[in-house]
């Protein structure tokens, strides 16, 4: 028995949640999603809130039960409020700068990086050091910050890097000489 898959899902004001077939569409003011469920997997619509149904005996179903709850809560989620990813560029010269839907970095390379953002994907650059990425498909947006933090991640001896705001970088301590002439 799936524990996430029993909460209700609340329907916020605005938006609008078909369901075809096996077919989630959701609709909102930041956009529209849609998600392909499986068939041992059903949403019941009743007034405001969303109930998951699936069938307890398919270990399959029982196990994709709580993905598909989560997978629509953020679609919920997504259409009305929207996401939002910060990342922060540490290093000498490590810089970040936006201009429609292209990201150019100096991240210490030979040559600036030019990174082409998903048409879903919006960018802003506050300062020339933090990126702030907005979105209303929560799995797109991760994936988009997920390469630009590749491109330079975070090292652990000096933490320079490009990483997400609320990340915590563990630092090493560096190696030590040995004494002379022991």
């Amino acid at each position: 028995m799936s524990r996430v898959a029993k909460n209700p899902i609340k329907i916020v004001d605005g938006v609008n949640v078909t369901v075809e077939g096996n077919l989630v569409t959701v609709k909102g003011s930041k956009g529209e999603l849609e998600f392909e469920m499986t068939e041992s997997i059903s949403l019941n619509i009743a007034e405001d809130t969303i109930t998951v149904g699936y069938d307890e005996n398919i270990q399959q179903s029982i196990a994709l039960a709580g993905t598909t709850r989560s997978i629509v809560n953020n679609m919920i989620i997504g259409v009305s409020e929207g996401f939002e990813k910060k990342l922060e560029l540490i290093g000498v010269g490590y810089r970040a700068k936006a201009s429609g839907k292209l990201l150019e970095l100096t991240l210490g390379f030979s040559h600036p990086i030019k990174y082409q953002l998903p048409p879903e994907v919006e960018v802003e650059t506050p300062s020339q050091t933090e990126v702030v990425l907005k979105s209303h498909n929560k799995q797109i947006l991760g994936q988009a910050a997920a390469e630009i933090r590749a491109f330079r991640p975070p090292e652990p001896y000096k933490g320079k890097g490009v990483r997400y705001a609320d990340e915590q970088v563990k630092r090493k301590e560096a190696k030590k000489a040995a004494g002379a002439g022991a």
